[in-house]
């Protein structure tokens, strides 16, 4: 058989890879995936876990692609980077924890922050603030902006704006007055 028309080896596109051939990283994906896929899903019986693992894998595969050497073929190191991953899983299964006995009523207990009540009570709240910023004159918009939504310094914002650090003070003291008022109304 002519060896020009040989499929690469997976030695040999796993060099390529670590030189930079994305090709060769597809190509090795697409030989390895489902065999790598059935063995975490067989070692875990749970296929969202083995989804993740299998990413895991993948992950610490391409990390390690630059110490790869062609000592053993790159399915035996592909799937010790599994084994090893697996290891790490059961380990850490072994050293967490049980659920208290309550945990469900615990979790019952626990406010929920993402009803549509509560999103729209801040969602609300956020309009009115906008609101009463709006009604601020411009230079005492711009310090708020700032100093509250981008944390600069009075000095920072002294620059910025061509003022004095007591202004900056006197303009954010005023806005920030004029909105509780307005905001408690």
């Amino acid at each position: 058989m002519d060896t020009a028309l040989q499929a690469p080896t997976d030695e040999a596109l796993m060099l390529a890879y670590a030189e930079g051939d994305g090709e060769a990283f597809a190509e090795l994906y697409a030989r390895h995936r489902a065999r790598l896929f059935h063995y975490l899903l067989g070692q875990l019986r749970d296929r969202s876990l083995a989804e993740e693992l299998f990413q895991d894998v993948w992950q610490r595969m391409i990390l390690a692609r630059s110490r790869w050497k062609p000592e053993a073929s790159f399915a035996t190191w592909l799937f010790r980077i599994a084994h090893n991953r697996l290891n790490d899983h059961w380990r850490a299964a072994r050293h967490r924890p049980a659920a208290p006995d309550d945990a469900d009523q615990r979790t019952a207990r626990l406010a929920d922050t993402c009803t549509p009540e509560l999103l729209a009570g801040e969602q609300a709240e956020r309009l009115r603030l906008r609101q009463a910023m709006a009604e601020l004159p411009q230079e005492q918009q711009e310090v708020l902006i700032l100093r509250l939504e981008q944390e600069l310094s009075l000095e920072e914002i002294g620059q910025i704006t061509g003022v004095g650090r007591e202004t900056v003070k006197s303009r954010l003291r005023y806005a920030m007055d004029k909105l509780r008022a307005r905001l408690s109304e």
